[in-house]
């Protein structure tokens, strides 16, 4: 008869433990069934289920692995398994999976007491949990830290919606940040980053710098916060802001790039996908000359933005050809998908304003950052507590891949 035991070893992390507990389930021939294996502050715990063939029995097995453990000053536990309870195991196999993220400055228990409370109160079992964020030190005293768990979930929530608007709520109330993804072949095949500009790119927005330098701040900045929140119709908002500036001398456009203030993590964001081959795109209802400026300093791939009219060296209050706005965003998109020779799936979009949601409901992965209350409740994924190089982590790569 066939025998099924679930082992678990435990104890200092040493280099051989799993070699030399599989060498003596080798010698009877034993299959592994499932293994699995964690490391935390030196501490191991393996996990083996292993089916021990008719020709054997399961005492000496367990006994050899037993003196083993000992000899290795290690711990370890048996349990038999049921077929039953096994086959009812394998059947679980097609059910749903999904990553849940949880982002912030520092992880606290509350965090993972609330976040794990809320998957489990909508049918989903956490099986594996891993920390994607670097080591800290006790004495750390940067602000600008950043700490990434990750649950592995299995199972099909009843109600979505309901399960957002959780994740959300809770977001809030812990400042932190909460994704919520089903955990399939794309997550970690996307190959195109799409990014908005202003507040996104950039911890500004251009045109509010260039009505400054006109003289016209406030109002122009008044239309862009309408604007932005969903408020004002984007073209519309557009062509008065831009009438505004109309006499603005060209020679501020230069000054005005190079104080431009990057926003956290984009350099370290765009160097990391450029070196795992991602492209990147900047499409914005901003200002090519601002989108150039970036390209060359970050290394983007591409540039869609509105071209300043110029004549005579002053800002004529118009742009040349057709206005960057949603429609347009989500428009470009696609099209750069498809020179990429890549479905939408594989696309990430990021942006703040209610323009951006377009081009964030048609990429496989849209991800509203550091954005308005509308574009938030809106986009499928957020982030708003840690820096842009935070999408790393959505994508499921660890500080320790080198990225």
């Amino acid at each position: 008869m066939k025998e099924i035991v679930l082992i678990n070893v435990s104890g200092e992390d040493k280099p051989g433990v799993t070699s030399a507990i599989t060498a003596i389930l080798a010698q009877y021939e034993a299959n592994v069934l499932d293994i699995g294996q964690a490391v935390i502050h030196d501490n191991l715990t393996l996990g083996l289920l292993v089916e021990v063939p008719e020709a054997f029995e399961s005492s000496p097995v367990l006994k050899d692995v037993l003196f083993k453990a000992h000899e290795l000053e290690m711990q370890v536990r048996f349990e038999p398994i049921a077929e039953a309870k096994y086959d009812s195991w394998v059947a679980q196999q097609g059910k749903g999976r999904h990553i849940v993220t949880l982002l912030a400055r520092r992880i606290t228990s509350l965090q993972i007491s609330r976040v794990t409370a809320i998957a489990a109160r909508h049918n989903l079992n956490i099986d594996n949990i891993t920390r994607l964020s670097g080591r800290v030190a006790l004495d750390d005293q940067n602000e600008k830290t950043k700490a990434c768990v990750e649950f592995s979930a299995r199972g099909t929530p009843e109600d979505l919606g309901q399960l957002r608007s959780d994740f959300m709520e809770l977001s809030a109330e812990l400042d932190v940040d909460i994704a919520f993804q089903e955990d399939n072949l794309f997550r970690r095949n996307r190959r195109l980053v799409c990014f908005d500009m202003d507040s996104t790119l950039i911890e500004a927005e251009v045109i509010d710098e260039l009505a400054k330098a006109a003289g016209v701040g406030d109002q122009v900045a008044e239309i862009t916060e309408a604007a932005m929140a969903g408020e004002l119709d984007f073209n519309e908002s557009f062509a008065r802001r831009m009438a505004l500036l109309e006499g603005l001398d060209e020679s501020v456009l230069q000054s005005i790039a190079e104080q431009l203030p990057i926003t956290e993590g984009a350099e370290h964001l765009i160097s990391t996908l450029k070196d795992l081959g991602y492209k990147t795109a900047i499409l914005s209802g901003g200002f090519n000359y601002f989108g150039r400026y970036l390209q060359s300093k970050l290394g983007i791939d591409y540039v869609y933005a509105n071209e300043l009219d110029v004549v005579d060296g002053k800002v004529t209050g118009e742009v040349k050809g057709t206005v960057v706005n949603g429609e347009r965003k989500a428009e470009l998109l696609r099209e750069l998908a498809e020179r990429e020779n890549i479905s939408l799936e594989q696309v990430i979009a990021v942006g703040d304003g209610a323009n951006d949601l377009p081009m964030l409901s048609i990429a496989g992965l849209g991800i509203a950052f550091r954005a308005k209350p509308l574009v938030k409740a809106s986009a499928k994924q957020s982030i708003s507590t840690l820096g842009l190089d935070a999408i790393l982590y959505l994508i499921g790569f660890r500080d320790r891949d080198g990225v």
